[in-house]
């Protein structure tokens, strides 16, 4: 196989990543091969180069990723006056992850996203999903989650068939986890994915401090966010980040029955910034890891990687 440097010193990856050497067409064609979606992943993700981006996924097993963009660099309340500004993390926005979509086609696609309470916030999204955007998100912004800006993406995902990704942080990202609950009830129609630090803390139903964002020990079944789960059919869960893989560690014997009792509702998200792809430094590695180790069964482990991705989203 030839070396993924050696392509890039020829300076012809358009061509060949995009197409007979991208990882959906490498791994998917051999024998026995197992694929993996992967819904979270950033372009440009702490200056991370595309290359790197590229045999990161390749290295940890990814047969496809999705690129969750920014919102437009604006300085206002919602994105704290600058700080979360491509999402806080430098990712790249919109045409960004479009146009790398599109000369990768078969190993990646693409979200798409804007900062909600821009006038035509809907109209940009709406541009990108007509495109072939095949999520909203991720939304990363310091609103109320049930704003009257904030609706209008739901409403416009309700009318394209796409889910919402929402990064939930307490009293920094998505205001008012608790009253979430409205939102899922008046939209039903569309299948919102939770993710982050205050999503993973409420899988507890101990969890009172909402300020601490990643807590240890010992899980507690009933948290909010374990009820929401099993409460509204249209509420799913992304895997992702070091949240994700804090919240799956932190009591191995919770993990499992919440994988068991939540199989068909939880998809796998990297949402990494290494330029590895594997070891400590790797979050979706890791997290790949802990679903293989923790699943109940085989057929669980495949819902959790691969199966749940493709019911919801059109890949």
């Amino acid at each position: 196989m030839i070396g993924l440097q050696a392509i890039l010193a020829t300076g012809i990856t358009g061509s060949l990543l995009g197409k007979s050497l991208s990882p959906s067409h490498r791994r998917d064609d051999l024998p026995g091969s197992e694929p993996i979606i992967d819904i979270h992943q950033h372009i440009h993700y702490h200056g991370r180069t595309d290359e790197q981006m590229i045999s990161h996924q390749q290295t940890m097993g990814i047969t496809k990723s999705i690129l969750l963009p920014a919102g437009r660099d604006v300085n206002s309340a919602s994105t704290h006056f600058g700080v979360s500004n491509g999402l806080q993390v430098k990712a790249g926005g919109n045409k960004d992850c479009y146009e790398f979509a599109k000369k990768h086609p078969e190993a990646f696609t693409f979200g798409a996203c804007e900062v909600p309470d821009l006038p035509d916030a809907v109209q940009e999204i709406e541009k990108y999903l007509k495109l072939g955007a095949v999520i909203i998100g991720e939304l990363k912004f310091g609103v109320d989650c049930d704003s009257a800006g904030m609706q209008k993406i739901y409403q416009l995902a309700q009318h394209y068939e796409v889910p919402v990704l929402m990064h939930w942080q307490y009293k920094m990202y998505n205001y008012h986890f608790e009253r979430f609950y409205k939102m899922l009830e008046k939209y039903p129609r569309v299948n919102f994915i939770g993710h982050a630090q205050t999503w993973w803390a409420n899988i507890d139903k101990n969890e009172t401090d909402q300020s601490v964002l990643y807590p240890k020990g010992a899980v507690t079944m009933g948290g909010l966010t374990d009820r929401y789960l099993s409460d509204y059919p249209n509420l799913y869960g992304d895997l992702s980040a070091g949240s994700g893989l804090s919240g799956l560690t932190r009591d191995e014997d919770f993990t499992r029955d919440f994988f068991k009792r939540h199989q068909d509702k939880l998809v796998y998200g990297s949402d990494c910034a290494d330029a590895v792809g594997q070891g400590k430094a790797c979050d979706g590695a890791g997290i790949i890891a802990a679903v293989k180790r923790l699943s109940p069964t085989k057929e669980i482990e495949r819902k959790l990687l691969y199966k749940n991705a493709k019911k919801i989203i059109r890949i």
